[in-house]
């Protein structure tokens, strides 16, 4: 560990954690120029750099910029949202399965914009607010039923079990009303789909992530005080009430313009932590190693999606879904084993 120092200003930096972090955006961004040059009209790897550093030829620039690249953009964007709310809410709730897809955020962002897509009618932008305004919403109610003071631990994650109950029937009752076609657009947006995605989608999240990653990084020493509990970390000196608020707030909108960009991915908030932990070996939430593990989650899912079954692309909520499920299965298993649950 080496600390850096400016005048009144320390930053720690834990070298193992870093390096990880510094390896999965690597990883992410080479999967993302793969996932470029692939499809209908094949690139190399050497064609895709040279075209995003202007120098290809029009028809490269056309293909790279204005069709693949705002896919893979707003994968890698989606990527890091979610593995930074994922860390933030196990770190909050001091759970492991402290995931929005447990809490039943993501279903909150998927009542929002289904009752804006089936009900109001609307789709595009609309859509993606009615996500937003479904997320903060849901999380608003979390905190009225739980409390502040129980924005932690086993009673969030029931608390968000029930009310992630109550929105899937709210979904559910939302589609058997829709007309066939509105419904199954809908069921595609709600299996978490990148397909046709440009730069008006990733550009609010690519926004948000700009303002809240560095508060979040920043904020990470304090948050693995908060896992050591309430009074220990009030002790040494932080706010636990305010900062509580400020993380729980700043994670419900990443997963909320998460799901209003490519729509409610699953598991990915719940994984990417976990790897990102056993990778590090270091305790606390380790949120720019969730982040980049995020992006190359979503990247290598939106690929297999696009290339591993001959003659169809599928949603890459549906991979993530396959995979991210059975780590869940495989981490309650371990969890049982340890006596924790």
């Amino acid at each position: 560990m080496s600390v850096l120092r400016h005048r009144s200003i320390s930053v720690r930096l834990h070298l193992r954690p870093l390096l990880v972090a510094i390896a999965c955006a690597l990883v992410a961004v080479v999967v993302a120029v793969v996932s470029i040059g692939s499809g209908d009209y094949p690139l190399s790897p050497g064609e895709v750099v040279t075209t995003l550093l202007g120098q290809g030829s029009r028809m490269d620039a056309f293909i790279v910029n204005e069709l693949r690249l705002p896919r893979v953009a707003t994968a890698l964007a989606v990527g890091v949202a979610l593995g930074l709310s994922g860390g933030v809410f196990q770190a909050l709730v001091r759970n492991p399965l402290g995931s929005p897809d447990v809490l039943g955020f993501t279903q909150g962002a998927s009542a929002g914009a289904l009752t804006v897509m089936l009900i109001a009618g609307g789709s595009g932008l609309a859509v993606a607010g009615g996500a937003v305004a479904g997320g903060l919403v849901t999380g608003a109610i979390m905190l009225i039923v739980a409390g502040r003071a129980g924005a932690h631990g086993y009673r969030l994650v029931l608390v968000g079990i029930g009310l992630s109950a109550i929105l899937t029937g709210v979904v559910g009752y939302l589609l058997t009303k829709a007309q066939i076609i509105d419904a199954a657009q809908a069921t595609l947006w709600l299996t978490g789909s990148l397909d046709g995605r440009d730069w008006d989608d990733v550009l609010p999240l690519a926004i948000l992530l700009a303002l809240t990653l560095p508060l979040l990084v920043l904020a990470s020493r304090a948050l693995v005080m908060l896992e050591m509990g309430d009074q220990s970390a009030g002790a040494l000196g932080v706010p636990v009430g305010r900062l509580r608020l400020l993380l729980y707030v700043t994670s419900v909108l990443l997963v909320s313009f998460a799901a209003a960009a490519a729509g409610p991915v699953s598991f990915v908030a719940l994984t990417a932590p976990h790897l990102a932990r056993r990778l590090t070996r270091a305790p606390g939430p380790n949120l720019l190693a969730s982040a980049t593990m995020g992006a190359v989650l979503l990247v290598v899912a939106d690929l297999v999606a696009q290339r591993a079954f001959t003659g169809r692309t599928l949603p890459v909520g549906v991979i993530t879904g396959l995979l991210g499920g059975g780590y869940l299965v495989w981490l309650l298993v371990m969890e049982r084993k340890a006596g924790r649950i």
